[in-house]
């Protein structure tokens, strides 16, 4: 998260979103009691932004998870993804009671110290929780001493961590040392390797997704691990099962891939029952009988017909996501009932439920009801980009959705564009281009447009995309420190695109400072000059 202080008072908080946009939770990082509402200083700077990591302690994560079970409700997976629903509860009061924690970790200010250590000092001084385990090291050897340490010690922490973050401690010599494309030269993440524990597989069960992809699971025996009881891994393919030859009854090593996703390591042949049999991929789809196909190429199996309803379960939900047309409170177990209930056969159903229709649910009231109608309202206004990333066309991510609707402002263009076209676009590749040309072809898919555009849906940009103009002709830019999406070369690239121009450093006839996280001395020249300072979504608005 991003906190904003003016004149040592909080005055906005927001959330990482997607890399270009945030998420206001400034009410919800109000109940943070780690979070001062206040700087504890005299006399702070007019503007104070600090970045750091908001996290659910591991023992409030199990007493939530207790109490949610007590109530019926669905457990949360992880620590991680519960202190992300959390943040974005719209009752500060749930928040406030979940007790999440926030660890400050980077200052910019016209005050910032001159050192990392410097700087967390200053925080903590500030009122601000700062880790309490950070360590300066005189040398790599102590870099190496620490980082060994906590690879058995960081079990005892009170929450999650997968490694250590080392950082050269002088801001001058970061700023010297500069970026890659991606990553800073100045910092490394050193991770431990994956907690592995074994168990036994009772059984293995498919799950059909949204894509028709049929992903093969293990179900197992509960054991906990890396602080959450594990009962399920993917196997993802049938290449998979076969590579490990894993079989009903037998003894695996689980570890979870990026301490998240649990997954079958290996198994131990020499614990094998007597009897077991290889375990083969069914033919037809489980949800819907069809017969399954796996296309030459691929190791993906997939179920083909449209109409499978694990196809349309997953297909709305993924619609009604954040990233697409963010439909508040029409969760899974929701969709499930409309499903279920016949009253949702395709997305564009959505749009002609009725209060009525969704209160008479099996725990669904009239409030509840009247809520969901009105969410599913408002996502009408949702951008042309979102549209199309809630499509769910395969390959195409939130990112590409947007690259895909600035170069092709409407449906129209889109769906009358050819490979070739769609190719041409810096950043959609060949199989990305494939896949939109090839959905676009299918008469049920050009249904569902007309469908939804008939309900007032945008499938088209309502302003068009002004990279191509001069709009920052006689600019001078300076860019310091990692934008959340773009690469340096990306930035620089729409900035001269529109006209302007950029160098390397700070002088009193630079225009514009684009800060990213960890900016250093430019930041501080800028701050001393009085330069116009831009964030990555501040820039993309001004090329606009």
């Amino acid at each position: 998260m991003a906190l904003t202080y003016e004149n040592g008072v909080l005055v906005r908080g927001v959330t990482r979103g997607d890399g270009v946009t945030g998420e206001d939770v400034t009410q919800n990082v109000r109940t943070i009691r780690s979070i001062p509402l206040r700087l504890n200083l005299d006399n702070p700077p007019a503007v104070v932004e600090v970045r750091g990591e908001a996290f659910l302690p591991q023992d409030t994560f199990n007493q939530i998870n207790q109490e949610r079970e007590q109530l019926g409700e669905a457990l949360f997976a992880n620590p991680r993804n519960a202190a992300a629903g959390t943040l974005r509860q719209l009752d500060p009061k749930i928040v406030d009671k979940r007790r999440l924690q926030f660890f400050a970790y980077t200052l910019h200010s016209n005050q910032t110290p001159k050192t990392q250590w410097e700087s967390l000092e200053t925080l903590q001084q500030m009122g601000f929780l700062v880790n309490p385990n950070r360590k300066l090291c005189p040398s790599l050897e102590a870099v190496q001493e620490y980082y060994q340490n906590w690879e058995t010690e960081r079990r005892n922490l009170p929450y999650m961590t997968d490694g250590v973050v080392v950082k050269i401690n002088d801001f001058a010599l970061q700023e010297q040392l500069g970026f890659t494309q991606k990553f800073p030269r100045w910092a490394v993440a050193l991770k431990y390797p994956a907690e592995e524990a074994p168990t036994i597989v009772l059984d293995i069960s498919v799950n059909v997704g949204r894509t028709g992809a049929v992903t093969p699971l293990a179900m197992m025996k509960p054991v906990l691990l890396a602080g959450t009881t594990v009962q399920k891994a993917t196997l993802h393919n049938s290449d998979r099962i076969t590579e490990l030859d894993i079989r009903i009854g037998d003894t695996v090593i689980i570890r979870k891939a990026g301490e998240i996703i649990p997954e079958v390591l290996r198994v131990i042949p020499e614990l094998r029952p007597p009897n077991s049999q290889p375990y083969q991929m069914p033919l037809q789809c489980p949800e819907c009988r069809s017969t399954l196909v796996r296309s030459k190429g691929e190791a993906v199996t997939r179920c083909m017909n449209s109409s499978c309803p694990a196809i349309l379960r997953g297909s709305v939900v993924h619609f009604c996501t954040r990233d697409a047309l963010d439909i508040r409170g029409l969760g899974e177990r929701i969709v499930i009932l409309l499903i279920d209930n016949g009253l949702v056969k395709s997305i564009a159903d959505l749009y002609s439920l009725t209060v009525e229709q969704i209160a008479a649910l099996e725990r669904m009231g009239q409030k509840s009801a009247e809520n969901l109608i009105h969410a599913i309202n408002e996502s009408k206004n949702q951008p042309w980009s979102r549209v199309l990333y809630g499509l769910g066309i395969r390959y195409v991510g939130s990112v590409n959705a947007k690259i895909l609707t600035d170069s092709f402002p409407s449906v129209e263009q889109l769906s009358k564009a050819s490979v070739t076209q769609l190719e041409s676009v810096y950043g959609i590749g060949s199989e990305i281009a494939q896949s939109v040309y090839d959905w676009f072809r299918v008469p049920a898919n050009q249904t569902l447009i007309e469908q939804l555009q008939a309900v007032g849906l945008q499938f088209k940009n309502t302003t068009q995309p002004a990279t191509t103009q001069q709009t920052l002709a006689g600019k001078i830019f300076v860019i310091t420190g990692t934008l959340p999406t773009l690469k340096r070369n990306e930035a620089k690239e729409l900035i001269e695109k529109a006209g302007g121009k950029v160098t390397g450093s700070v002088s009193a006839k630079t225009d514009y400072l684009v800060a990213g996280e960890e900016a250093g001395s430019k930041l501080d020249k800028a701050i001393e000059l009085r330069i116009t300072q831009l964030s990555e979504t501040d820039l993309l608005k001004l090329i606009e």
